[in-house]
């Protein structure tokens, strides 16, 4: 009588939802690039112009410059490299990987909504998505944080993405909450405008500071964000509107973010990154 080999340890801890997860990120992928095709004019009309032109680049001043946008080509790639991996047996079992692929896979559907929908010119539907998807994105990497990286291709393909994901989505969060203001015809004056903006540019280098407390000061969250902001400086001074004050505020609250993300990486900042980590894996012991 011959015997069947023993399987690997890893596709022995495989669970039924374990599969199901990773199907569904694969099939969340999939959508994600179906909506990035409609996206980019493939099978509808350019971001740029839909919505009545409301989020192109030079419609407000929180806009940022159209070069910006380039970012999303590491992004798409990772959440490709990431549905792969994700995938494999020896990935799918490990518990970084089963907090955090639901997430990863609403992450990819939210992203090909907010892509649809602003194909539709829902532009405050497009605001209610995007903010779910950051919600969401903070969760997820809220989750990383709670334990390192086993590799270096886990911190490039899981952390690296996401954490740029995130990064990107955040200024892009207040680019898009104010072309949906500026769409809907709220117009202050030529000053106050500008004050208004410098005022969401504040809020975006606040955003950027928290990440760096809660999130560890990631790089990825942290250059991206810096991305974001630096663009919208470009816009504001070599682009219309022009705003000198914009441009200003925006490369201040760059510098913000990256430096509150050093900051992490001082000694006292490292020593607060472990205490948070700590305190996050003493809530994942059982009890007794």
């Amino acid at each position: 009588m011959t015997t069947r080999p023993a399987r690997p340890a890893h596709e022995r801890g495989l669970t039924p939802t374990d599969h199901v997860r990773r199907a569904t990120v694969v099939a969340a992928e999939v959508f994600c690039v179906v909506g990035t095709l409609v996206g980019l004019g493939v099978f509808g009309t350019r971001v740029e112009e839909s919505s009545g032109g409301a989020l192109a680049a030079t419609a407000t001043l929180i806009a940022p410059a159209t070069p910006a946008f380039s970012i999303w080509t590491p992004i798409y790639l990772g959440l490709l490299a990431y549905a792969v991996w994700q995938a494999l047996p020896a990935n799918a079992v490990r518990a970084r990987v089963r907090s955090t692929g639901w997430l990863a896979a609403a992450s990819m559907v939210l992203n090909a909504g907010w892509l649809l929908v602003t194909q539709q010119g829902w532009i405050w539907v497009s605001v209610v998505v995007i903010v779910a998807l950051a919600v969401t994105l903070g969760v997820l990497l809220r989750r990383l944080t709670e334990a390192p990286a086993a590799s270096p291709i886990e911190t490039v393909v899981v952390d690296g993405t996401f954490g740029a994901y995130l990064g990107w989505v955040a200024v892009a969060t207040c680019a898009n909450i104010t072309a949906a203001l500026v769409d809907s015809g709220v117009d202050l004056s030529a000053w106050l405008n500008q004050v208004a903006a410098v005022l969401v540019l504040a809020v975006a280098g606040g955003v950027g500071v928290l990440f760096a407390r809660r999130l560890g000061g990631r790089w990825a969250v942290a250059g991206a964000m810096a991305w974001g902001l630096a663009w919208i400086a470009v816009g504001r001074i070599a682009d219309t509107p022009r705003s000198l004050v914009t441009g200003i505020a925006a490369v201040v609250a760059a510098l913000v973010v990256l430096g509150a993300a050093a900051r992490r990486h001082t000694p006292a900042g490292s020593r607060d990154t472990r205490d948070t980590r700590d305190r996050s894996a003493a809530r994942l012991q059982p009890e007794g």
